[in-house]
């Protein structure tokens, strides 16, 4: 009997890791490790089973309870090793060892091959066998892994670990200071009950246009319960960005009911507008949401919000339409942010 590693994408309904590993146990199947992935179009599950049937066999059997992007390959022993630990094992090797970043990267995410590669590293036609994961500006890690595509959650899995292999070079969001192109300078401070009067009054100097592109209406009055929701921080984490004593943006990190994306928001002053302010704010969403182990980022927006579309595929996110004619959707996966911005 082998060992084979199974993944599959699927749809998000009741009732489809039912049906897969029914499959599987008509086969014969023994269920020896399983994880849940998001994706753009679905959910990855992938198992690793003792099955006696072909690959073949069993790629056929698991197209047939619905899954998309079948594939089937053989697999050890030593891979049953509990993901976690292994992930928290690897990175305490890194931290003795941080020059061995492109190995470890590569053993965390069983890659063929890693290297380092310099100079522009963003791909306009990816390769799903292939991650570039950014280090620095012009620097990156080049991955490679011939049987099975990357994932949006192996991207932010190795965007973290990446992370943890470099000293800190910014305060956190509690203590930041954001010099803009202008030379102007503005606070970041986490959103706090403290900012209630002040966000108030920057919605209130907000146009409606600006206020309708927010809020997807020209909200006149921000309702005290919608303040409390943005500084619940069991439904995500929000910042304001103050100059002179005044909150002149807000930018939200929102958790979704998929456990592996986050939905970002921005609210800048209209005089604050076109300065690079919000694509800065939401670089630093994006930062959050990859620190809390969210593998894509999601923004919704009308479709006639130029800038905000500007600014999402400045961070590199892919955008997608709607049910809603008048709405669209920016996507992209956190470890996978563009290094600079162009707003």
């Amino acid at each position: 009997m082998a060992f084979l590693r199974i993944r599959t994408t699927v749809d998000e309904r009741p009732g489809r890791l039912a049906s897969l590993t029914a499959a599987l146990a008509a086969r014969g199947g023994n269920i020896l490790g399983l994880s849940v992935q998001p994706d753009t179009d679905g959910t990855v599950d992938e198992f690793v089973a003792e099955v006696p049937a072909s690959a073949q066999d069993v790629a056929a059997a698991i197209e047939a309870a619905g899954g998309r992007r079948v594939h089937v390959v053989p697999a050890a022993a030593h891979e049953l090793a509990d993901e976690p630990t292994r992930a928290l094992l690897l990175a305490l090797r890194l931290r003795a060892q941080p020059w061995r970043l492109p190995e470890f990267l590569a053993e965390l995410l069983r890659a063929d091959s890693a290297r380092w590669s310099y100079g522009d590293h963003v791909s306009d036609l990816p390769d799903p066998h292939q991650l570039v994961v950014p280090v620095a500006p012009k620097r990156a890690i080049r991955l490679r892994r011939g049987e099975l595509p990357f994932t949006l959650t192996e991207a932010a899995r190795a965007a973290a670990l990446v992370r943890l292999a470099q000293p800190p070079v910014e305060p956190s969001p509690a203590d930041r200071a954001l010099r803009l192109a202008d030379g102007v300078e503005v606070e970041v401070r986490p959103l706090t009950e403290a900012f209630r009067e002040a966000v108030r009054d920057l919605h209130d100097r907000c146009s409606p246009e600006s206020r309708r592109f927010r809020y997807f209406t020209a909200m006149p009055a921000l309702p005290p319960r919608l303040f409390d929701r943005l500084c619940d921080r069991d439904r995500g984490e929000s910042v304001v960005a103050c100059r002179d004593g005044q909150v002149v943006a807000l930018a939200s990190l929102m958790y979704t009911q998929d456990p592996g994306s986050a939905e970002i928001a921005v609210l800048v002053e209209d005089g604050w507008q076109g300065r690079g302010l919000g694509a800065r704010l939401a670089r630093i969403l994006v930062d959050l949401a990859r620190d809390h182990g969210f593998a894509e980022i999601r923004a919704s927006m009308l479709s006639d919000n130029t800038r905000m579309r500007r600014l999402m595929i400045s961070l590199g996110a892919d955008l997608h339409y709607t049910d809603d004619p008048g709405v669209v959707e920016a996507r992209m996966a956190t470890g996978r942010m563009a290094p600079t911005a162009q707003v």
